[in-house]
């Protein structure tokens, strides 16, 4: 007979408090976005140099990720969480002042490695706290991301529309990230608690299993950085959406992802988390191919709907998954998957951009369905 173990008070408060540090890293790098178009006038810079800039933000988080793993293990995921933020904080009003290439190619690297730092953290922070539950509890936290990643440009661009400086609304923002990190840093698990899992074992390389789950996330994190490059292009270009609207494609999948996220636990544990990812990139992999071969604008819509419903749970199931692995420490597996993740919002989009150069945008999106077929069929004979 099985022992059902009810989570106590404190590990009910560390759940919260991870999850609003989730909302944090979501409001941090969303907040980035309606400074972006601010940097490129301010540095007189044309979309290819700018592009080229952006790049070392990436770059400094899929440094530190690895890096972070072995910080983890030594002190704990709670301190690394919070000297993070700090950075954060202290990167986004740089972020707005800085007027040279160098300044701004330095606090841009800066704040990608402090993201990649928190984002490795928490998902390590939450793997932790999941081992005292008897039930999945992984999607709440990315829904709060995503919840984050809503509201971040909405919070800052209203700050901006009621004639503060830009620079004064980062601050602002700062000091809100501020404050959230550090109510809730002692309810966090301590480096002790963590060390009671699996912590404890041996350093080793990632092995096949940790490859797989990343590859997965490699493919599921190319398809969701398309959808944020490409889907406005594709609407105005390809679907002939008025500019005005051609965002609303973004906003539809992000809706539908984070709506579903904030629900998705109840979802894995009654369907069991291999369903979710054989069904979820079955489901994504349908709305691509919906949104290349519907006749009616609002079909189109619905087609991004459904990739942000069948994407929405799979990331936290395959970060799930690599915390749990045996005889691997999730310091060692959650930074090797995060880190090639990552690697696909980051090399994706630059690959669809290529394949639609020489091909079509359509076509590229057929590519991605592909990719997620492939994840489905995967997992399907696992």
């Amino acid at each position: 007979m099985t022992t059902i173990i009810q989570p106590d008070h404190q590990i009910r408060a560390a759940r919260r408090s991870n999850m609003l540090y989730f909302l944090v890293c979501g409001l941090g790098i969303a907040s980035w976005a309606p400074m972006v178009p601010y940097a490129k006038e301010r540095l007189s810079f044309n979309d290819a140099n700018l592009g080229l800039l952006l790049l070392l933000m990436g770059a400094g988080a899929l440094i530190m990720m690895p890096l972070t793993g072995i910080l983890i293990r030594k002190y704990g995921s709670r301190k690394i969480m919070l000297i993070a933020v700090f950075m954060v904080a202290l990167c986004l009003p740089l972020l707005i002042m800085m007027d040279t290439p160098l300044t701004m190619g330095v606090i841009l690297f800066i704040f990608g490695a402090s993201i990649g730092t928190i984002d490795v953290a928490m998902n390590a922070q939450a793997i932790h706290i999941e081992h005292y539950y008897t039930k999945h509890i992984m999607s709440s936290f990315h829904g709060l991301f995503s919840l984050g990643g809503i509201f971040g440009p909405l919070l800052m661009g209203g700050i901006i529309k009621s004639g503060l400086q830009p620079v004064i609304a980062a601050g602002i923002i700062s000091i809100l990230l501020l404050i959230i990190a550090i109510s809730q840093y002692k309810t966090l698990l301590s480096h002790h608690q963590e060390s009671g899992n699996n912590e404890t074992a041996k350093f080793s390389w990632p092995g096949r299993a940790v490859i797989f789950l990343g590859l997965m996330c490699f493919i599921v994190f190319l398809a969701e950085g398309s959808i944020l490059d490409w889907s406005a292009v594709f609407l105005k270009d390809i679907k002939n959406f008025d500019t005005a609207i051609a965002g609303t494609g973004y906003a539809a999948f992000s809706i539908a992802m984070t709506a579903m996220r904030l629900t998705g636990d109840k979802f894995v544990d009654k369907l069991n988390p291999q369903k979710i990812i054989v069904f979820g990139s079955l489901l994504s992999s349908m709305g691509f191919l919906l949104t290349v071969f519907s006749p009616w604008g609002w079909l189109t819509l619905v087609g991004f709907v459904l990739v942000g419903l069948g994407a929405a749970n799979i990331v936290p199931v395959l970060f799930s998954a690599a915390g749990k692995l045996k005889d691997i420490p999730a310091s060692v597996s959650l930074p090797a998957v995060t880190t090639m993740g990552y690697a696909g919002s980051l090399a994706g989009p630059a690959g669809i951009g290529m394949i639609a150069y020489f091909s079509s945008l359509p076509v590229a999106f057929c590519f991605i369905a592909v990719l997620l077929l492939i994840v489905s069929i995967s997992f399907r004979q696992k």
